[in-house]
């Protein structure tokens, strides 16, 4: 598992949700300034959380996003996979993504990346917003 800047910029986008009132609505550009984020490539992650419904919007002039959900129904593992797939160090070992890898002929391999996915997995499934804000 690697991080993309997408699935990073994204977490934090919605860490910055998360710590705002419930029904409140940030702007891109109050977000992107706090966070660092280009304001551009932000309102396509936004974009990306709201079809996922991850996110309200509101336009106008008091518009912005809010979080859809709770912070706490909302898993650092669905962010990580919906951006940059799976959890898991190759694609043979993956609950989600499965691919065939060359990798599947050494079972002593598959065994110890098979626990490394476990492990990785279950701290980011186990992992919510509300535990990081």
């Amino acid at each position: 598992m690697r991080l993309t800047a997408r699935s990073e910029y994204a977490l934090l986008a919605l860490l910055h949700l998360a710590r705002q009132e419930a029904d409140q609505y940030v702007t891109v550009d109050s977000i992107g300034s706090a966070q660092g984020i280009p304001p551009k490539f932000l309102e396509q992650i936004l974009l990306t959380l709201k079809r996922a419904r991850y996110l309200r919007s509101l336009k106008g002039q008091h518009g912005g996003y809010r979080l859809a959900k709770k912070p706490r129904d909302i898993s650092v593992a669905e962010i990580i996979r919906l951006f940059d797939g799976a959890l898991a160090p190759t694609e043979s070992v993956s609950r989600y993504f499965y691919e065939s890898t060359p990798i599947e002929k050494e079972k002593s391999l598959i065994r110890v990346f098979k626990q490394v996915r476990d492990y990785v997995s279950d701290k980011l499934e186990n992992t919510t917003l509300a535990d990081l804000r």
